[in-house]
């Protein structure tokens, strides 16, 4: 063999085991595993054709030599009719290909067999179940085969934290962390990691902490992933400054990932400034910025309105590194267009771009139909956002809006006919705010809160300042005299305004600092003009997270500048 051959080339091993007259079927199996881990891909399956009775780690050798692509499932199938019932490994590696080809039958079959077996209780396998059926975007099944678990380690608790923080069951991942650090099971960066995403969804500020001071105390305080996942939260809950703070600690040791992460910090913020100069920074560090990179600089000047910029940075991106820009990126000059009143152009770039669009371009249409009162137009927009997407509420809520504004009572009995007719239901605005830990969740009208009578008090006691500072409430259509009592109630009671009001009286922040609330809508044109003056009122900041943006409310201003 050509000395030039590494010791720790598989080929090298491989030489040995044909000169011995004695050489077991393990040695083919590691082999089989070294060469799906090398430049040699295309050897593990001709050396397992040499071997002349495989067994069980044999074929889980061949299976995970090809985890992840189709070939993993055919030789499953070819094993089993050898015949030759797979082990825990096994079952792990075909859950996890399936989970990324998103092979949902065959994964429920392999769910079916490792119950027949009395494999599925099994920690391994039941990790595994859990984060398919995560991937799959079915949480509850995985929560019900974590559940099934008669002994959970520390693996099958990091596999449903993650899992519930990617379908955006924030609260129910943070309970999971919290029941396992209760049990007294140890933490794994990525139940961490996927902990600081769920805080970070729905901005609990207090829960990054603490988890910042667990991920310290744990060991985990220079890991890449969690100092990602750590900038990722902090500026998701308005602090852009410690994020950065964790950031410029770590800097030597982020990844791309950790500097799209600081990027889409100032994204969401608007701050155009900070994320061109952090950008610049990032490519002089030698870094190759990705589509994600694009997307964080897009996003900021979108939401600073800049329609120019973003078209020269798409030529930057296609000229420069030879990325096209994906239907996101078109999204934010669609949307940024629209704001501008440039409608028509809007509408033309939407329909000629390489991609057919979704409901997130039309649905930014609409609403930029909406800022300009454009009703016509709206009611164009929502009906291909309904051709999409039939039960989608905002094509209704939003074109009746527009409709009603221009007083055009008859489309407006039209549109919500129709609304009731297709049993679609207005999506209720849900707002909340954190304190001491514990989330406050407030929807429009709402008085199950036990402090209510306090927060209605308190309510009152703001509009009326407000109302002296010169604050006029914004309604979405045109009044008769006898409404606007009515109207201007409901206005009042908007989700936002209550977690407001509740922040104030229970003292959610300390004196002089921010207080933090986030919506799952986008913020109405009233409580932006409302929060305007109670800013003032109150003499500190307000910082609203939007379904798009961040607001941060002070003075009598707003950082958005009117753009969201």
């Amino acid at each position: 063999m050509d000395k030039s051959v590494s010791e720790t080339d598989p080929r090298a091993t491989h030489a040995r085991a044909i000169k011995s007259t004695h050489t077991e079927v393990s040695l083919y199996n590691n082999l089989i595993t070294l060469y799906s881990k090398s430049d040699f891909r295309s050897y593990p399956l001709s050396l397992f054709h040499q071997i002349k009775s495989p067994n069980v780690v044999t074929w889980t050798a061949l299976i995970c030599a090809h985890t992840n692509t189709p070939h993993a499932l055919h030789h499953f199938i070819s094993m089993l009719r050898y015949p030759i019932l797979p082990n825990q490994r096994t079952l792990a590696s075909l859950l996890k290909t399936c989970a990324s080809l998103l092979c949902l039958s065959f994964g429920l079959q392999l769910h079916s067999l490792s119950l027949k077996l009395f494999l599925s209780p099994q920690p391994f396998v039941g990790s595994s179940l859990t984060n398919f059926y995560a991937k799959l975007r079915l949480p509850n099944e995985a929560i019900k085969v974590f559940d099934e678990m008669p002994h959970s380690d520390e693996v099958c608790y990091s596999a449903l934290v993650v899992g519930l923080a990617q379908n955006r069951r924030s609260i129910d991942a943070l309970s999971v962390f919290s029941e396992m650090r209760v049990r007294g099971i140890g933490s794994t960066l990525y139940s961490i990691s996927g902990a600081l995403s769920a805080a970070a969804d729905v901005a609990a500020l207090e829960q990054c902490r603490m988890l910042h001071a667990h991920a310290f105390v744990s060991g985990f305080e220079s890991n890449v992933i969690v100092n990602s996942a750590l900038v990722d939260g902090y500026g998701k809950c308005g602090l852009v400054i410690d994020a950065r703070q964790v950031f410029d600690e770590f800097v030597m040791g982020m990844n791309l990932v950790g500097w799209n992460a600081m990027l889409s910090c100032y994204a969401q913020q608007g701050d155009k400034n900070s994320a061109l100069e952090l950008f610049d920074r990032m490519v002089g560090r030698g870094f190759v910025p990705d589509e994600y990179s694009f997307l964080a600089i897009v996003t900021s000047l979108a939401n600073s309105g800049l329609v120019v910029e973003i078209k020269e940075w798409f030529k930057k991106m296609s000229v420069e590194y030879g990325l096209e820009p994906k239907m996101e990126h078109y999204t934010c000059l669609i949307g940024a267009m629209g704001h501008a009143g440039r409608l028509e152009e809007a509408e033309r770039v939407a329909l000629t771009m390489p991609f057919a669009p979704d409901t997130a371009v039309w649905r930014a249409l609409l609403s930029a139909c909406a800022l300009h009162g454009e009703p016509d137009m709206a009611w164009k927009m929502g009906k291909r956002l309904l051709e999409l997407d039939p039960k989608d509420d905002s094509a209704y809520v939003i074109a009746a809006n527009v409709f009603a504004g221009k007083g055009r009572w008859d489309e407006v009995a039209e549109v919500r006919s129709m609304m009731k007719e297709r049993r679609v239901r207005k999506e209720g605005g849900r707002s909340w705010v954190e304190v001491r830990g514990m989330i406050h969740v407030f929807f429009a009208g709402d008085r199950s809160h036990e402090r209510r009578e306090e927060i209605y008090a308190e309510l009152s006691k703001l509009m009326k300042k407000i109302e002296e500072l010169g604050y006029v409430p914004i309604w979405n259509e045109v009044l008769h005299e006898a409404e606007e009592r009515r109207k201007k109630e409901a206005l009042w009671r908007h989700s936002e305004k209550l977690a407001l009001a509740f922040a104030l009286i229970c003292g959610a922040a300390p004196p002089g600092k921010a207080i933090r609330i986030v919506k799952n809508l986008k913020i109405c044109k009233d409580c932006h003009e409302a929060f305007r003056y109670i800013s003032r009122v109150v003499e500190r900041e307000i910082i609203v997270r939007d379904m798009n943006r961040y607001h941060t409310f002070a003075n009598g201003g707003c950082s958005c500048g009117g753009h969201w």
